[in-house]
């Protein structure tokens, strides 16, 4: 007899640290969940930008690439 293995999650990934969440929700709720601003990271799947309204599938793998910003500040 065989189990069938069935991925309930979606894998992001930030620098070298792999999240599991749930698939079914938004890119951007599953930030949220994770304590990530939205507005910090890039995602990306399969080298692609995607936006934070893409729902997430079974078993894909986002990577998030971290945004760097700096600047003089507005007196």
């Amino acid at each position: 007899m065989h189990l069938r293995q069935t991925h309930m999650t979606a894998t992001l990934i930030l620098r070298e640290k792999q999240y599991e969440v749930r698939h079914g929700m938004t890119v951007r709720d599953a930030l949220l969940r994770l304590d990530i601003q939205p507005e910090t990271v890039l995602t990306t799947r399969q080298g692609q930008l995607i936006t934070d309204d893409v729902i997430l599938q079974e078993g894909e793998v986002i990577r998030l690439i971290a945004v760097i910003s700096g600047g003089a500040a507005e007196p």
